[in-house]
């Protein structure tokens, strides 16, 4: 990856997804929006990455590349050695369903199914059986033991986001994409959400790609990449809210 000085130390880390060259272009002819202009980055497996960037600076985009949501214009997108660019609506679908966890700003349960019937829901789809041990971990963790019965109109804002990080958990995803988990959530469990993403990765070893425009979530995570105008900007390892701030100020955030 090609970027301004890291702030903070780095050692050679397991690469988990990775872009080469990664190019998306929007419409066509003068209408035509290129939102990345040939990305390379590392996502590093084990770790916590936040992208940040102004607006319209690409960085949804390049989540949604990154977990086979939206298709590359050119170049490349790989999940470990399987390159997305490469496969099929059919084979794509299958790759997000066993190989990915998604925690979206609006949680995404189905209202008709209880906690527990949404958090295996992609076990499910995928024909599987709960890895018991590891279901009764996630619940307990996430503190969501009294609530598996509830549907979503019985759990608050902040449990239904528990609920979504545990469905992302559940198949233990190769990579975990959170696209601004914390935008309809009140501080203190935006705190505890993030908390959750964190311990996720240190205590368990998940691999945890977060969209977010807000600086004291990105704190949270190891390392904070930035973009702007669909090209990196820099990276920040150990990021501080000072940091990341500082960081944003010269991108004119």
């Amino acid at each position: 990856m090609t970027s301004a000085p890291p702030v903070g130390g780095r050692t050679e880390l397991r690469v988990a997804a990775r872009t080469v060259g990664l190019v998306k272009v929007y419409g066509s002819g003068e209408a035509a929006v290129r939102a990345l202009d040939g990305v390379n980055l590392d996502i590093h497996a084990g770790k916590f990455t936040a992208i940040m960037g102004p607006s319209g600076s690409g960085k949804s985009t390049m989540m949604h590349c990154l977990a086979g949501l939206d298709a590359a214009s050119g170049g490349g997108v790989f999940l470990g050695q399987t390159d997305l660019t490469r496969l099929s609506d059919r084979d794509l679908t299958a790759l997000r369903r066993d190989r990915i966890g998604f925690v979206f700003q609006s949680f995404n349960l189905l209202p008709q199914l209880t906690a527990l019937q949404n958090i295996l829901l992609p076990l499910e789809l995928a024909g599987r059986q709960p890895d018991r041990q590891w279901l009764d971990m996630l619940v307990g963790v996430l503190g969501l033991g009294q609530r598996l019965g509830h549907r979503p109109s019985e759990l608050s804002g902040g449990q239904q986001q528990r609920v979504a990080v545990a469905r992302a958990l559940v198949t233990r995803p190769e990579v975990v994409f959170a696209d601004e988990p914390t935008g309809n959530l009140d501080s203190r469990s935006g705190h505890e959400l993030l908390t959750l993403l964190r311990r996720s990765v240190h205590e368990f070893g998940q691999t945890v790609v977060m969209v977010t425009h807000d600086p004291a979530a990105a704190t949270f995570a190891d390392r904070v990449v930035l973009l702007a105008d669909g090209k990196l900007a820099g990276e920040i390892f150990r990021p501080t809210q000072d940091s990341v701030l500082d960081a944003l100020r010269r991108l004119g955030v």
